[in-house]
């Protein structure tokens, strides 16, 4: 890896590992005040519309990308969030909040797919190692913004939000600092111009068998935001004696130690859709224990296969689109991949709680996770049973089989 890549890959992970602490600082904060002032009805439809703002700025990210460059989107993306998160803390009220959710959901969405867009830039023996730090970089983010989200609990909100916006001007800083304005691709500049708002972001890749992938990816973020809803809610009816945040302790823990040799062994070995099928039938073990068992410890069982989703199909979908995708699409890809993300992020937030108040009206205990796991089974059986050959438009020629190897949220 090139001195310049090397530090690009640092501004990236650098970026990554300060917006997850400073998101898991101020949401599950906003969010409990909410639920006691309001409601947990309203706490979950300002939830919803920071998925909606990143929904919302799919349509125009490979625009904005194409008139400043990735670091220039990644750029304006953060500082929206930035400015938004410091004016929470000055907000009242639901509507106000709900917006202000929008404009951090929306500058997300703008940010992220700019991070991705450098990495798969990267040639492609040193994508692995590249999405794996990126995975990790934000899993430590994830903790350690929950440590701190704990010791800022108790201050007052504008306190609150004032640190998490030195948080995020860090994080602005460190794009402008080390990632290139580009990437590292050598991609002709397109000959006709790229519209600002495009509605058919997310189509028209042209890789055989993309679209299927997306919807893959979106149930897949479906099923990962029901586990962060839901198991809340599962421990406060089950599992009393134990505080309702201890599933992320356990999750965050085992994607630490497990997440890259885990990943970097099995896809040495397998091709991406035969990981990602492993990583999808680690929550479908998860999901049938907490539906099946129910206490304390059937609860730390499924919270250590739970994780098998986010270590290992996370980063496999990032290198199959980075080898599936041609080198000039990929901005659009990276839109496409936000888009699917945040309907999956979206419906499930709004779906995981009704499910389980469903669960308990019809006497069937763990009938919600009954549910979601018929369907990360389901996904993993796709997976298993398709095709990861990459197009013949996809870069250059591929290497060996064994050299698939390689790539999350």
């Amino acid at each position: 890896m090139t001195i310049e890549r090397r530090r690009a890959l640092i501004g990236v992970n650098a970026g990554i590992f300060l917006a997850h602490i400073g998101n898991f600082i101020w949401f599950p904060v906003l969010v409990a005040s909410l639920g006691g002032t309001d409601s947990g009805f309203w706490a979950g439809v300002v939830m919803c519309m920071t998925y909606v703002g990143r929904l919302a700025a799919t349509f125009f990210y490979e625009g904005v990308a194409a008139r400043i460059g990735i670091r220039g989107a990644v750029f304006a993306g953060t500082a929206t969030e930035a400015v938004a998160l410091f004016l929470m803390g000055f907000g009242d009220g639901v509507v106000v909040y709900s917006v202000l959710a929008f404009l951090i959901g929306l500058g997300s969405g703008t940010a992220f797919p700019g991070l991705k867009n450098i990495l798969v830039s990267y040639p492609d023996d040193e994508r692995p190692k590249a999405f794996s730090t990126f995975q990790m970089s934000a899993q430590v983010g994830l903790f350690g913004g929950a440590l701190a989200g704990g010791l800022l609990a108790d201050v007052d909100l504008r306190t609150l939000f004032s640190v998490v916006f030195a948080i995020f001007i860090g994080f602005c800083l460190a794009s402008s600092a080390f990632i290139p304005r580009d990437g590292f691709g050598t991609v002709d500049k397109p000959v006709d111009p790229v519209p600002l708002l495009s509605t058919a972001v997310f189509k028209g890749i042209e890789v055989r068998g993309a679209t299927r992938y997306f919807l893959l990816s979106a149930v897949f973020w479906f099923l990962s935001i029901g586990f962060m809803v839901g198991i809340p809610l599962h421990m406060e009816e089950y599992a009393t004696g134990w505080a309702p945040s201890a599933p992320f302790w356990i999750t965050g823990l085992t994607v630490l130690v497990l997440q890259y040799p885990l990943f970097k062994f099995l896809i040495k070995h397998l091709r991406p859709g035969a990981v990602m099928a492993l990583g999808l039938a680690g929550m479908t073990v998860a999901f049938t224990a907490f539906g099946a068992g129910r206490t304390a410890p059937w609860v730390v069982v499924g919270c250590l296969t739970v994780v098998l989703g986010e270590i290992l199909f996370v980063p496999s979908f990032d290198i199959w689109v980075a080898r599936k995708v041609p080198a000039d699409r990929l901005a659009k890809a990276m839109g496409a991949m936000h888009f699917f993300r945040s309907a999956g992020n979206m419906i499930g937030s709004l779906l995981a709680g009704l499910l389980f108040d469903l669960a308990l009206s019809w006497d069937v205990p763990g009938a919600n996770w009954y549910i979601a796991a018929l369907i990360a089974a389901g996904c993993a059986a796709v997976c298993l049973f398709s095709r990861d050959e990459g197009s013949a438009e996809a870069a250059a020629p591929e290497p060996a089989e064994e050299e698939r190897a390689e790539a999350p949220a």
